[in-house]
């Protein structure tokens, strides 16, 4: 039975954002490795979650959007919170102004909840870091400085260490001398006090931070697939290379997977020749 590697990473959410008092992080998209998954030789539908976008001025970050491959499915990051919790998903979004639990991240080990915010009369009005896939999302200080995005995972699946699904830094607000908090690594864009937050980056699942005039958009998400070469051939996917005994693929975007056996088929070709 032939088995592959394969790691899967959703959308991550987009930054809340809160015009003066700021947003949430966006939550990193949904972290999924499998070392075996059992793989034939088909066609396979893959599906690379976008990241999720701004919701406009005073509004909660976008969520991201799954990403499949066969029977994983990783789930889109939860974008961050206006003067609310952040949402679900895989990584649960950063709160702003709020000091109840960011929300947790989706079914399974995908990620981690995010941050909580911070807000009393008269003060600053601070905000929660993303969760990333690794580590929860920071919490505001309670003072003047917002959380910052938790932690991606690294993986390597290629061959290289790289790190997915960092969680978006949470806004601050641009009336006082806060300090926003910074994009957990594995993609996680910064957020802004008195900008736009930073993007998370395309196809680590980065969640985007949260932003004064805008909260950052959420990183696309990623499906890379590694077999053993001597098994299969295949067509599709945007990258390939080798590592060791395998091949894998990268997927940036949606599409197919076609994996052809090179077993020999039919017949014992020397059983025809004379004797």
């Amino acid at each position: 039975m032939a088995t592959a590697k394969v790691l899967v990473v959703a959308g991550g959410g987009a930054g809340g954002n809160g015009d003066v008092a700021g947003g949430g992080g966006g939550g990193a998209g949904g972290y999924q490795y499998d070392a075996a998954l059992t793989v034939t030789a088909q066609a396979y539908t893959v599906t690379v979650g976008g990241g999720g976008v701004s919701g406009g001025v005073s509004a909660v970050g976008g969520n991201g959007n799954n990403s499949i491959f066969s029977t994983i499915t990783a789930n889109a990051g939860g974008g961050g919170g206006w003067l609310s919790v952040g949402s679900n998903g895989g990584s649960g979004g950063g709160g702003s102004a709020t000091t109840s639990a960011g929300n947790i991240g989706g079914t399974g080990s995908q990620g981690n909840n995010g941050g909580k915010g911070y807000h009393t009369a008269g003060t600053n009005v601070l905000s929660g870091g993303g969760g990333g896939s690794s580590a929860v999302g920071g919490d505001a200080d309670g003072v003047n400085v917002s959380g910052n995005g938790g932690a991606g995972t690294s993986n390597s699946i290629t061959g290289s260490a790289v790190i997915y699904a960092g969680g978006g830094g949470g806004s601050a607000d641009d009336r006082f001398a806060s300090t926003a908090g910074t994009g957990g690594t594995g993609g996680g864009g910064n957020g802004s006090r008195t900008g736009t937050g930073g993007a998370g980056t395309a196809n680590l699942g980065g969640g985007g931070g949260g932003g004064k005039n805008a909260g950052g958009a959420g990183g696309s998400g990623v499906v890379i697939i590694s077999y053993t070469t001597a098994e299969f051939t295949h067509t599709g996917g945007d990258s390939t290379g080798t590592n060791g005994s395998e091949t894998w693929v990268q997927f940036n975007a949606s599409g197919t997977l076609t994996l052809t056996s090179t077993a020999t088929s039919g017949k014992n070709f020397f059983a025809f020749m004379p004797q």
